[in-house]
């Protein structure tokens, strides 16, 4: 994907110096795309004015890849009624499990521990499932999956 970007972009640079050809053709930069493009994993400005295009690139791939799965999950409790549940245990998905205040949202939920710590196991499971799916349409053979997953979560560690 990166090599096609590349060759993307320079094939985009020289139509637009080339007037006969279409010169005049409008394109919308990457810098404005990124502005534009939703995203829960922020960088600022200054940050991502010392990175390179393609750890940029890097980095906003693997950011939608994980902000996919994490919609395509919230869809999926929605459709079982489960949203609530989704909202408030979502950001347990990324903690550690010693970071995780299973007691705090026993009483937010109103439900026991126990039953909280096997929703947490559960959406966990589903999201790493969703993960591996949306980095399987990403690349030629499923072998490949885990070297990607190691390379999204490289891409994602990088940007913090």
């Amino acid at each position: 994907m990166l090599k096609a970007l590349q060759d993307f972009l320079r094939d985009a640079e020289a139509k637009r110096r080339a007037g006969k050809r279409g010169g005049d053709v409008q394109f919308v930069s990457w810098d404005d795309w990124i502005a534009e493009a939703p995203s829960h994993f922020s960088v600022s400005q200054r940050e991502s004015e010392r990175w390179s295009a393609e750890r940029i690139f890097d980095v906003r791939w693997a950011a939608t890849v994980v902000e996919r799965a994490l919609s395509r999950l919230g869809e999926e409790c929605e459709r079982r009624g489960r949203r609530r549940v989704f909202d408030m245990l979502s950001p347990c998905l990324a903690a550690e499990r010693n970071d995780v205040s299973y007691a705090k949202f026993s009483k937010t939920l109103g439900i026991p521990e126990a039953s909280v710590k096997r929703l947490v196991h559960q959406l966990r499971v589903r999201y790493r499932a969703l993960l591996r799916e949306e980095v399987g349409r990403t690349v030629e053979k499923t072998d490949e999956i885990d070297d990607e997953l190691r390379y999204l979560c490289a891409a994602l560690t990088a940007a913090e």
